[in-house]
């Protein structure tokens, strides 16, 4: 597939509730978004309760993770296991879709973890040219 298939704009007009069709870029954006990309990865290990998760990605507020599971959810990646005890229990997990999803995610933040160092002597060599401190 090409790129051009991620980056061209849909013909005019075709819209289905108020998103553009073009569900393969719209997945795409789901799952590198930034909360998207934790939860995937965090989710990789094992089952977690909501607040769990929360705590275990930190720095993300209650209704973006909500978000963003209810947005994973809906495209088949997370499974919601609601449990009808006292007081309530639901566990997130991923399905077979959203594991291989997960592991692609996890061995690209690998990759940007091991290459840092490169990443950041071409910030720094990039910031001399340009006359920034």
């Amino acid at each position: 597939m090409s790129v051009s298939a991620f980056t061209a704009s849909p013909p005019a007009g075709k819209y289905v509730s108020g998103e553009a069709m073009c569900p393969h870029r719209l997945v795409l954006e789901h799952i590198t978004s930034r909360w998207g990309v934790l939860v995937l990865i965090e989710l990789l290990d094992r089952p977690y309760r909501f607040s769990e998760l929360r705590r275990a990605i930190g720095r993300v507020s209650e209704k973006m993770l909500t978000q963003t599971l209810q947005t994973l959810e809906r495209d088949g990646l997370v499974h919601r296991d609601a449990r009808p005890v006292i007081p309530p229990r639901v566990d997130y997990s991923l399905t077979d879709l959203g594991r291989e999803a997960a592991e692609q995610v996890r061995s690209l933040a690998l990759w940007t973890h091991e290459r840092m160092g490169e990443v950041q002597k071409a910030r720094e060599a990039y910031d001399a040219a340009k006359g920034r401190v």
